[in-house]
Formats: C-alpha cells, structure tokens, sequence
C-alpha cells in the first residue's frame, strides 16, 4: 500500500454520518491497517498535511493521530525525514514453534480460580423478598448524611483526600472502639482497630499475615460462602467443625490436628442462627491458647436482637490475645457504604497497620470521617434502634405469614436475631429446586444445602430475609413462594407413588 492508496484506503472506512469523532475513526483504522500488515513495516506515512487534504478533514486532526501512534508506538519519526511504520511483530525469541495442525491450548484459569468461581454463591439480585442479609436501605437517613458530607466537603482537609494512614481515620477508630466497648463488650484501645472495607477484607488480611498456604482452618458447618470463598483462595485447607445448639462443637478427632485459625460466628451462628454457650467459649479459648490458634469472631449483625439485648463478644473474654474480632457496617447502614474494621491483639497492632497499608493502600479517608461525625453526633446508635424496630415487625409479620400457611409443619430456625432466619424443609425435599423455582416467581431466598461443606449432612430449608421487604409487600410475595414450596413438598409422595 503506498501512500496514494492510503488516502483510498481510509476514505472508503470513514463515516462521517456516525456520532464517533474523525480523529478516532483515523486512529483505529490506521492502528488496524499497521497490525494487519495492510500498512507494512517501514513504509513512509504521507505528510499530515497531504494526508489531511486528500481525506478533507483538519490538519490538526491528522497531527494528533500522528502523535497518537508515535506515543503508542506504531510508528516512528525522524526529524527532517518523515513518519514511517514501526515494525510492531513479535521478536522471534518470544515464539515458540509448534508442529503443523498442532492444536492450540488455550489460556486457562487455575484450579483455585476454577474452585472459587465453580462455587461461588454470589447472586445477581441483591436487593427484593426475601434476600438475605440486605438491610432496608431505603430508610438510610439520606438527609442527615448528605448534611454531614456537604460540611465536610465546603472546605475539605487535604488530608483527607489521600490515601489512608495505616489502620484509618484515627478520629474515626476512637469513635469505634467507644461503641464497641459499650455495645459489645469489646476490650480495645483505639490503636487496635484497624479499618476495612468489610468483613472479606478482613478475613482476608488476616490469614494473609497469619497463616501460610496449605495452613489448616476451621470453618463452622454450615458458614457463610463468601467467609469460605476467602478461606479456600488463600490456599488453607478446611476442616468443616460440625455446629449444634450450643454453636461450634469439634470432636475429639477434630481436636487431636488442631487448626492454625479458626473462623466462627458465635453471636448469631451464620447461616442457623444459634448461640455459642459459655462454656463452649470458654472451652475454644482455653484450647486456642494451648495450641497457638488464631480465632476470627465474625460479629456480622448481633446488633440486631429481639426481646434481648445484644450479646457480649468472645474476643471480650480473650485474655491471651488469640482473638481477631471482625465486623462490618454494611448491615447498619448500607451495605453500599463498604465500611468495616477489625479488632486485633496490641501484640500485632504494627503488623496489621503496614500488611493493610502494603496491600490494599487504602483511602476513602473523606467517608470516615463523614461515618465518625455520624457516629459522634448519637445517629448510628439512634438508627439501629430503629431499624432494630421496624425489623422486629417485619420479622413477625413473616413469620405469621408461614404459621397462616403451614402451621407447626415448618419450623422457623434462628429468628432471635439478625436480618434473616431459617424455614426448615423436611430431609427429602430439594431446596435448590425451590429456590429456582421461587426467582422465576420474582421472590429470592437461598437454599440452606448451599452453605454446608459436607452435603451428606446438610439440613434442607430456605434462607429467608426480612429486612429489605416492606410491610405490606411480605404477605403477598411469602404466597408466592408458599405455592412453590406447596408443590415441592407433594412431589416426593408422588415419586415414591410412580416407583411403587
């Protein structure tokens, strides 16, 4: 192609009728033309002026799709000599020769990327009857939030619009650590919180710092997906621990390979929803300390209790500073908001300020400091009640709702707490059937099987949460999913009637 025919060639390529600039249209097809080898190594380019008269279009345009491919590398340019096409093929070293028909093999994902992505739990629907876990967002006191936000933002402090100091906004992890000592009994200074963009990020940095691949952990069965997603990408291999009515309940076996951490929810066991007792609390403490375990307290909504006040941490009976406690603000606020943070042993204060600050380089110090004039001025506190109000209702209008539909026939498990619970199936039912069933009906649940490592064991029933449905919208849509479960339930009796 000699440069007469490049005029040609980008001519019959151009359209002027698109909304798309010349400038860009000139580039991609020049770019195309180079990679293509139309516009060969080595030829010389027309004169941006030549070349602008013979397309009719600006000179300017055509120089800065010159300067455009001169920066990226696509041509050359020699002062007093002209702009000629660069020889972009790869170098023969970087190539490696297969035999004729040889099949390519294609670019593949690891096995662990393979694993995380095969069972992943995340949905493509966060928000609606009955997800659980999604607090109303819709009654975030917007207002009082935007007024605290344009205050801060009239004449913002440099510093809050860099990247964060290790460990966060230091006005911010004083107000956290007053909440979490009155709150949760929780025993920390303010140096010891170290801010997060949730409860991921947490687990995540901490078995980074303190376990290496291949490392045993502990994980509650059932737990929550994405804690385990965590776990398993991180190289740790899992020992799924059995839970019962009094929590976390490992075997003596379990105990005779002790774990190097283990991840619990002893507040509100995630997803059933019990208590740990004392004594079990007690009794994992004293086993962590003899055998040098890390503990990760997942506390992910124990703010949210119903006819009880909010229950006292297991990191607030830590003496031996074995235990990482983890939370999030998601669940008061908006999940949106990205905003947790973690309490750690004074021993490792140092150590997580500079692993959180390496890997992650943080920021967002400008919301931080929006949240501690939120949580200084009494409205985090004031909101939780509330919302730990309109829950409550919302929770026994559910509940109602079933006891109008099943009676006694379907047990609601885990109701004391948080912004989910239980509808236990009996064993023979399929709940990833009904929750399939329930999405194209327009209502989301999540099956219980999902959350157990060991599937032999696992219980069946649907996780159904409560907080995000308005009123007046859970009766009608619990009718939906009555029906879908109505039909699951009777189809068990049918097959055993065909077998027979």
């Amino acid at each position: 192609m000699d440069t007469i025919i490049l005029a040609d060639y980008l001519s019959t390529r151009l359209d002027r009728s698109r909304g798309e600039p010349m400038y860009r249209q000139v580039l991609e097809h020049m770019q195309q033309a180079i990679l293509s080898g139309e516009l060969p190594p080595g030829m010389k380019l027309p004169s941006s002026r030549t070349l602008a008269l013979d397309l009719g279009i600006a000179r300017n345009t055509v120089l800065h799709v010159y300067d455009q491919l001169t920066a990226e590398g696509y041509v050359t340019t020699t002062t007093g000599s002209g702009t000629y096409v660069a020889d972009t093929a790869p170098r023969e070293a970087a190539i490696t020769r297969a035999e004729p028909d040889t099949p390519r093999k294609p670019c593949m994902i690891s096995r662990r990327g393979e694993r995380l992505v095969g069972h992943a739990g995340v949905s493509p629907k966060q928000w609606g009857a009955f997800m659980p876990g999604v607090p109303d967002v819709a009654e975030f006191p917007a207002r009082t939030w935007s007024r605290l936000q344009a205050r801060l933002w009239k004449k913002p402090n440099p510093e809050l619009l860099t990247y964060a100091p290790g460990g966060g906004y230091r006005p911010l992890r004083r107000a956290l650590a007053d909440y979490l000592r009155v709150a949760r009994s929780v025993k920390c200074a303010p140096d010891q919180i170290i801010v997060t963009t949730g409860i991921h990020q947490s687990i995540d940095l901490s078995v980074r710092l303190l376990t290496d691949v291949g490392d045993r952990a502990w994980v509650e069965d059932p737990c929550y997906w994405g804690a385990r997603s965590v776990l398993e990408a991180s190289g740790l291999t899992l020992a799924p621990i059995p839970v019962d009515d009094e929590g976390l309940n490992p075997s003596a076996r379990d105990m005779e390979k002790p774990p190097r951490v283990a991840l619990v929810t002893p507040s509100h066991q995630y997803p059933l929803g019990m208590v740990m007792s004392l004594a079990r609390r007690r009794a994992l403490l004293e086993f962590a300390r003899q055998h040098s375990v890390w503990i990760i307290e997942d506390d992910y909504d124990s703010e949210f209790r119903y006819g009880s006040r909010p229950l006292s941490s297991l990191q607030g009976l830590d003496d031996a500073g074995q235990v990482i406690y983890v939370g999030s603000l998601g669940k008061m606020l908006y999940p949106g908001l990205r905003m947790g943070y973690m309490v750690v042993p004074e021993h490792l204060v140092e150590t997580f300020r500079v692993g959180v600050a390496e890997l992650y380089r943080e920021g967002q110090l400008m919301q931080q400091a929006i949240l501690t004039e939120f949580i200084l001025d009494g409205h985090l506190t004031s909101h939780v009640r509330r919302m730990r109000g309109l829950y409550g209702e919302r929770r026994e209008i559910l509940i109602n709702a079933i006891r109008a539909r099943f009676g006694d026939t379907l047990a609601v498990r885990g109701d004391e707490a948080g912004l989910h619970f239980v509808l236990e199936l009996p064993g023979e039912a399929d709940d990833r059937a009904v929750t399939a069933q329930a999405l194209g009906a327009g209502v989301v649940t999540r099956p219980l099987v999902n959350y157990y490592m060991k599937e032999a064991d696992a219980r069946r029933g649907l996780m159904l949460g409560y907080a995000c449905v308005p009123n007046e919208q859970i009766a009608p849509n619990f009718s939906k999913l009555a029906e879908v479960i109505e039909r699951e339930l009777t189809a068990p009796k049918q097959r055993i009637r065909q077998q027979a």
